[in-house]
């Protein structure tokens, strides 16, 4: 049995991929920062199901608490699982968007940059002895990276820097980390029906059908849709892709 870690995962992305996880049979520590209660609800809902999981608080913004959850992390593994290594890591944890470039202030920028990117980078940094040789990473980008803007008027261009930036690290990881195994990849998902940003989707619900109509396949992403390319990417199917950005999407703005 594996071990997976996923930042973020009381709602939406997060907690699909630790959901996909735990069908697979992995243990499941996933974190939560201000939504205690949808932490509890997957855990209770993995532990249903017959799996194992914990949810331990974590704020992927300040780094300044990392080196006391990774001790918390080495706690949980050997009293629960009674190891010592985890097996894949998820960096999920994030922020919406929507801030438009001229509005934007170097306290916006910071919140944004210090949960997008300088958490993925130093959590997994810290997070590299409990680590075990031959694990896999998935890092959590957007597909706003790499293409067009999401159409939600504008304002993504500091939070689809972040995430190129994670693109960029992540096949750099794949490098660095391939010394011991370890395999490193990014999912970049396309319009997605979560509550990031204050549940954006269902306060602009005139929105969804303009972006369904620019979607090849007719819908807006549902979070199993990603979680289910994270779990594979962390599995044995994946185990000879590495340095790569998937973008699930369902084909959005492709030809349309």
């Amino acid at each position: 049995m594996g071990i997976t870690l996923v930042t973020g995962a009381s709602s939406g992305i997060g907690r699909a991929s630790a959901l996909a996880m735990a069908e697979r049979g992995d243990g499941v520590i996933l974190t939560y920062n201000g939504n205690k209660d949808g932490a509890e609800e997957a855990v209770a809902a993995i532990r249903q199901a017959g799996g194992t999981a914990v949810a331990l608080r974590l704020d992927v913004g300040d780094s300044s608490t990392f080196p006391s959850f990774v001790d918390e992390v080495r706690d949980t593994l050997e009293s629960v699982w009674q190891t010592d290594r985890i097996t894949s890591l998820v960096n999920n944890a994030g922020i919406g968007g929507g801030t438009k470039f001229a509005d934007t202030t170097e306290e916006r920028f910071d919140d944004l940059v210090n949960v997008l990117f300088r958490g993925v980078f130093f959590l997994t940094q810290r997070l590299l002895p409990v680590l075990a040789d031959g694990s896999a990473i998935v890092n959590v980008a957007s597909s706003s990276a790499r293409s067009n803007p999401i159409d939600l008027a504008g304002g993504y261009s500091a939070y689809a820097a972040c995430k190129g930036a994670v693109i960029v690290l992540t096949r750099h990881l794949a490098v660095e980390l391939s010394d011991r195994r370890i395999r490193v990849n990014s999912v970049s998902p396309g319009p997605t029906h979560t509550s990031i940003s204050g549940n954006a989707f269902d306060k602009m619900a005139h929105l969804v059908p303009e972006l369904a109509s620019k979607t090849l396949l007719g819908r807006l992403g549902d979070p199993r849709d990603i979680g289910a390319m994270v779990a594979v990417l962390l599995s044995e199917e994946g185990q000879w892709i590495t340095g790569q950005d998937i973008e699930v999407s369902g084909g959005y703005r492709l030809g349309v």
